[in-house]
């Protein structure tokens, strides 16, 4: 159970400036940790655009669905008090931390991390004033701006990825962390276990999210292993220093 633990923790690093050299990414400590404000005031990216109503919602089960396994409920809403991170969500990222050590042991990918790409890409699921429910969604589901050329990579959709976000033309990203179709078909999991995979189900995400940051043997130890890893979640050095950013906040929060 988390609380107790001993494998649980978080990553800090210094701040980092990060220098792309061909496809490869490089950091180099500046020591000093980094600088964030008290409310974390960093915008999602992408941002969240108007829900989209499903086209088909995904056959779930009436029956209420267990907590993951592993995790106090009680370890999460006190240590989500402290940081400022709901405790529904502080269940999935402690549960994916402890699943993702088991099976990938070279990793070391913390909680923290993950926390910090919840807050940047939907504030754990309550932005637009969401809640996360019990079973892990959200209020209403969070479905990015239409992938169509304007402002991001024009990509269509397929009968398959529309049946998450209901637009029969173009690809969005879905969840509270912001998957798009190809990406959720090759590394899509069911961290809850519930017999269904999906990225607007926030255990299955955030459980998604780490085999993807663990993925080419990444060590998350390192500040290359890191930096890299999330970089790879997202190819943009501000969101990757944003993410430090709320990561390291979470973890001197945690020990303060």
């Amino acid at each position: 159970m988390i609380g107790s633990h001993p494998r649980l923790g978080f990553a800090v690093f210094g701040a980092v400036l990060v220098v792309l050299v061909g496809l490869g990414i490089f950091i180099v400590t500046a020591g000093g940790g980094a600088t964030v404000p008290d409310d974390l005031t960093y915008e999602p990216a992408p941002q969240a655009a108007p829900v989209v109503p499903p086209a088909n919602n995904v056959s779930r089960s009436s029956e209420r669905k267990a907590l993951p396994a592993g995790v106090d409920p009680a370890w999460a809403a006190s240590t989500g008090a402290q940081v400022g991170i709901p405790a529904r969500a502080m269940l999935a990222y402690g549960s994916a931390e402890l699943r993702i050590d088991k099976e990938q042991k070279g990793c070391h990918l913390s909680w923290n991390t993950l926390a910090g790409i919840g807050w940047v890409e939907s504030h754990h699921g309550t932005i637009d004033d969401r809640t996360v429910t019990e079973d892990g969604r959200t209020s209403t589901p969070i479905i990015g701006p239409a992938l169509d050329g304007k402002q991001f990579a024009a990509i269509r959709s397929t009968p398959q990825s529309a049946q998450w976000h209901g637009d029969t033309t173009w690809e969005h990203a879905v969840g509270p962390l912001q998957f798009i179709a190809s990406t959720w078909d090759r590394w899509g999991a069911d961290g809850d276990r519930d017999g269904v995979a999906d990225p607007l189900d926030l255990d299955d995400a955030a459980y998604t999210a780490a085999r993807y940051l663990c993925a080419d043997d990444h060590d998350l130890r390192t500040p290359t292993g890191w930096s890299g890893a999330v970089h790879s979640y997202n190819h943009d050095n501000q969101y990757v220093l944003n993410v430090l950013a709320a990561a390291n906040s979470y973890a001197e929060r945690a020990t303060g």
